[in-house]
């Protein structure tokens, strides 16, 4: 989207300002489809510290996500908890992920996780 769509963008803000996990959201972005839930942008930036700190090769990586505070305004992206792409059937990766979409970019959304299954 060239204008960020205000609806999506006051959805944000609500999950920001509540810190709350539990929105679920699914969106188009550059083509692929993201399900999964919305997670205040300080928690989702706390739980990607937490995973490379535990890994040896990428611990070094792990402060950029607890020493940066958020802008003022607005928020400009979708912090995604526990998400999948969705390809086919399948969700990618399998137990969720933890992805970050710039709302500018997304040209669809709906409420809610979309499932997938192999029936």
């Amino acid at each position: 989207m060239s204008k960020p769509d205000e609806l999506l963008t006051e959805v944000a803000a609500l999950v920001e300002s509540g810190h709350s996990n539990q929105m679920s959201l699914t969106v188009v972005a550059g083509g692929a489809v993201i399900t999964g839930r919305l997670a205040p942008e300080s928690v989702w930036r706390q739980r990607v510290s937490e995973v490379l700190a535990d890994s040896a090769q990428l611990r070094d990586f792990s402060a950029v996500f607890t020493t940066t505070t958020r802008k003022e305004g607005p928020p400009t992206h979708l912090h995604f908890h526990v998400a999948r792409i969705l390809q086919g059937t399948v969700g990618i990766p399998e137990t969720g992920g933890m992805y970050r979409v710039a709302i500018e970019d997304v040209s669809a959304w709906t409420m809610g996780d979309f499932s997938y299954s192999d029936h």
